[in-house]
């Protein structure tokens, strides 16, 4: 019986499903990197990856905190921006400001934001990855509150195994667009 046991064991030990898990969410992440012409790794698709639809299921979760840690990190270090310097590291002027009270307001109001990164980092353990979700994704969902990626089923089964593919990819990128069908004119009969 799996009394109180949550998720999927996908027949791997803790320590092998904590690192798929992390390496699926990595993956994702990194898919949204520049991508250059000489990279032979570059995604075919920006923001979306294709894996188990039992995997993909158990990712979303972990995908969609992510991006929620991420938000509030980035909501304090603009509000960290008002009290930094411009001054050169190294110059007097900054050095004034490192020993005045700017720096320590400064310092109080980006640890949020330090520790956001630090949260991200020791989930999906890839600093690279970490860096793409704080630069480019998590400001792409500043105004939504949640929901970020969506799981769909793919038709034709994995070969080999015969497992059910599914794609799991971030929202408001790669949406259809639908347009509302116009009423045709028809011409009447006194014209």
């Amino acid at each position: 019986m799996r009394h109180l046991r949550k998720g999927r064991v996908l027949g791997r030990a803790p320590s092998h499903r904590k690192a798929l898990f992390s390496n699926l969410v990595a993956a994702i992440l990194l898919t949204e990197r520049e991508v250059t012409d000489l990279d032979p790794n570059a995604p075919k698709v920006a923001g979306r990856i294709i894996t188990t639809l039992e995997k993909a299921k158990e990712i979303r979760p972990m995908v969609e905190k992510c991006v929620t840690i991420a938000k509030h990190g980035i909501l304090a270090d603009a509000k960290a921006e008002e009290f930094a310097t411009k001054a050169e590291r190294g110059s007097e002027e900054w050095k004034a400001w490192r020993k005045s009270d700017q720096w320590q307001k400064w310092a109080a109001a980006r640890a949020p934001g330090v520790n956001a990164r630090r949260r991200v980092l020791s989930m999906i353990k890839d600093k690279q990855a970490v860096r793409i979700l704080f630069d480019k994704v998590a400001p792409r969902f500043a105004d939504r509150t949640g929901g970020y990626t969506r799981i769909m089923r793919l038709a034709k089964p994995r070969l080999g195994d015969n497992g059910t593919r599914a794609i799991l990819e971030f929202v408001g990128k790669n949406d259809r667009e639908t347009k509302k069908a116009t009423k045709p004119a028809f011409e009447t009969a006194a014209e």
